[in-house]
């Protein structure tokens, strides 16, 4: 089953079997572009590049911030800054937030998530996996 950018939603939380080629692997499904990974499930992300991170573009992330304690921000491939703003914002909510390459978020995430931790991760696609 595939699912694209915009149009995607799975109602759990699912760890991340794959990514690359501009996608993800979870739950016997691949989506193409970013995802967004919450208790409440999996949703298409309409950000393309580390620069389209914004409060706005997290705005399911910030609705859902009293169901994770961690959000892993995958920047792509590799480390971005995040906006003060979104730190901010984000732990006013009481959420930890890490901005990292999308596969250090991957694998931490599918760790958090195996520990049944409360974490969600936003992550921009990649076309190469690392």
């Amino acid at each position: 089953m595939t699912w694209e950018a915009g149009q995607g939603h799975y109602p759990y939380q699912a760890t991340i079997d794959a990514y690359g080629d501009g996608g993800f692997r979870f739950a016997e499904m691949s989506h193409r572009g970013s995802l967004i990974c919450l208790p409440t499930g999996m949703f298409a992300w309409d950000v393309e590049a580390a620069s389209d991170v914004t409060l706005a573009s997290l705005t399911r992330v910030i609705d859902s911030a009293d169901s994770i304690d961690v959000l892993l921000i995958g920047m792509g491939p590799d480390i971005a800054a995040i906006p003060p703003e979104i730190r901010t914002s984000l732990r006013e909510s009481g959420v930890i937030v890490e901005a990292v390459s999308t596969g250090s978020a991957i694998r931490t995430y599918n760790v958090l998530l195996a520990e049944n931790r409360a974490v969600g991760a936003a992550l921009i696609s990649v076309e190469k996996a690392r």
